[in-house]
């Protein structure tokens, strides 16, 4: 059996996504992605594609590009240091959630103690081994984390490039590379449609918390600690659909329980209520986008994690968009 250029491509292109988690280039990938669009974005509102002359969208782009990358490297930078002046770091934070759980366990109904681990100690070795198992994916400590900035410095400037190529570039294509890269615009094409779109969510969700703890609560005499760490912790992990928002619930919850139980169910409650806004922005922002449920992303995610870990994780919603559009363009689904 012959395979078409297609086909082919098809094959090359599961080997490479493949790959990329395999070798822990999925940072770099991302990074490249997020900047080539970003690039596109302005540039086409800029109106550099129409510049008349070869060096002029040149210039034009460059220019462009070293903004992109200056934002986003003061961008976190700035949430570095915000960070580590409001607590201490991400650490201290830790710290912070496992003594409010050991302090706040006699003030808890029996059956939310009992599934609580018995102290901070035990919370904090829960803590430990969790990192310890996925230390590899999150590749956060020593040489690791040198190889994945250089990984994301290097995504940047590759997606910089493609950014400026296809500003300039005018050539004719064979049939296979004109399928490969047609693969490439789909996947370019399934990062933009979730990530934008979940950043969108991330945002309204991040700018309510900020009115509940830093507007509300304040205004009823409630200072919750670490309540920029919160904002963030909610914008960060709101880029991961579903199980994102579990993971900053839980965190505003607990930091939450530290004041008082009441106040805890006051911001579980608060949380509860955001989130069936959340429901249909996913509804009307991915959903549109995608034409995917939540249950769909869920499960993608789940078998992800289960196969490549964090990375695994962070990639379901992409991976899955980008499969779903092929599917759908081969009239499977």
């Amino acid at each position: 059996m012959i395979l078409t250029h297609r086909q082919t491509a098809w094959l090359l292109t599961a080997l490479t996504l493949f790959l990329i988690l395999k070798l822990k280039l999925l940072p770099a990938l991302l990074v490249g992605l997020l900047v080539y669009h970003l690039i596109h974005l302005i540039a086409t509102r800029l109106e550099i594609g129409s510049l008349s002359g070869r060096n002029a969208k040149i210039l034009s782009v460059i220019l462009v590009a070293g903004l992109v990358i200056t934002l986003l490297v003061a961008s976190a930078l700035g949430i570095l240091a915000l960070l580590r002046a409001e607590g201490g770091g991400p650490a201290a934070f830790m710290a912070k959630l496992a003594g409010i759980l050991e302090s706040s366990r006699s003030s808890l109904p029996e059956w939310i103690s009992s599934a609580l681990p018995h102290d901070g100690e035990e919370l904090k070795a829960y803590l430990a081994e969790w990192l310890r198992r996925h230390s590899g994916e999150l590749q956060i400590m020593g040489k690791e984390a040198g190889h994945t900035l250089a990984h994301v410095l290097i995504g940047m400037i590759i997606g910089a490039m493609l950014s400026l190529y296809e500003m300039v570039a005018i050539e004719v294509r064979k049939p296979f590379v004109s399928a490969l890269a047609e693969r490439a615009v789909k996947f370019s094409n399934a990062f933009r449609n979730i990530v934008f779109a979940q950043a969108k969510i991330a945002a309204v969700n991040a700018f309510f918390t900020w009115i509940y703890l830093g507007v509300v609560l304040p205004l009823v005499g409630v200072e919750l600690p670490f309540a920029g760490t919160l904002v963030i912790i909610t914008f960060v992990a709101g880029m991961i659909p579903i199980l994102g928002n579990i993971a900053s619930n839980s965190a505003i919850v607990i930091v939450s329980l530290g004041y008082s139980f009441q106040m805890a169910i006051t911001s579980l409650l608060f949380l509860v209520s955001i989130h069936k806004l959340e429901y249909f922005l996913n509804a009307k922002i991915v959903g549109s986008q995608i034409k995917a449920n939540a249950w769909e992303l869920l499960t993608a995610m789940l078998v992800m994690e289960a196969a490549f870990g964090l990375p695994g994780l962070v990639a379901a919603p992409v991976y899955y968009a980008y499969v779903k559009s092929e599917l759908k363009e081969g009239g499977v689904i």
